[in-house]
């Protein structure tokens, strides 16, 4: 019914893709530093919930669709550049109310975050529009091998992302009370939210560019 022997290469294109930074690791990071662990445990649901979107947006072809109607695409990856900007500003007043000894900081809806982040990375909308139909070997059902194969890289970038996001969680645990390293801290997030954005941009610009 499946074909599972084109597991191993395509576990391999996964880490291909997981291993350099993208979006997803670098706010996964972000979120650790600014909100902790229980923020990214939240924030890698979301990301999980946006992967799985696209999983099933492959399992469904829509493929198709992207080829014939790009611009589709663009515009929900700018939507997310502009949601990242946003995001940005929220964490910088954060850093600024930390700075002056504050405590009323304000925290992020970090489930939603992570789905926005997700549904607008342009290696996820790559990875199952472009990538996954190429894993259906011998599957004598379609569907079902990209349903299989999509949850196996979500549960990958869970497990892997989501300890990146812990990890920096329990870096900022360490710190919590310190005024000037939270206000540090949240800094550096809001520094990787407008890089990310930049990146996103930069991407459609480039791609509209060589198309």
């Amino acid at each position: 019914m499946v074909d599972l022997t084109v597991l191993p290469s395509y576990i391999a294109v996964i880490l291909l893709f997981l291993g350099p930074p993208g979006p997803d690791m670098a706010y996964m990071l972000a979120v650790g530093l600014e909100g902790g662990r229980r923020a990214a445990l939240k924030a890698i649901l979301g990301i999980g919930t946006g992967m799985s979107v696209y999983a099933a947006a492959a399992v469904a072809g829509i493929g198709r669709i992207a080829e014939s109607h790009p611009l589709i695409f663009d515009t929900v990856r700018i939507l997310g550049a502009v949601y990242l900007l946003w995001v940005a500003y929220g964490t910088l007043r954060n850093a600024r109310r930390a700075l002056h000894g504050h405590s009323d900081i304000e925290t992020g809806r970090w489930y939603v975050r992570g789905m926005l982040v997700s549904l607008t990375n342009p290696k996820i909308i790559l990875f199952f529009i472009a990538i996954l139909p190429q894993f259906i070997g011998s599957a004598e059902n379609p569907e079902v091998q990209m349903a299989i194969l999509g949850a196996i890289d979500i549960l990958m970038e869970i497990i892997l992302y989501g300890g990146i996001g812990v990890l920096a969680g329990f870096f900022q645990a360490r710190l919590v009370g310190a005024t000037k390293a939270t206000a540090v801290l949240n800094y550096i997030a809001c520094a990787v939210y407008v890089v990310l954005a930049v990146t996103i941009c930069g991407e459609i610009v480039v791609t509209r560019t060589v198309a």
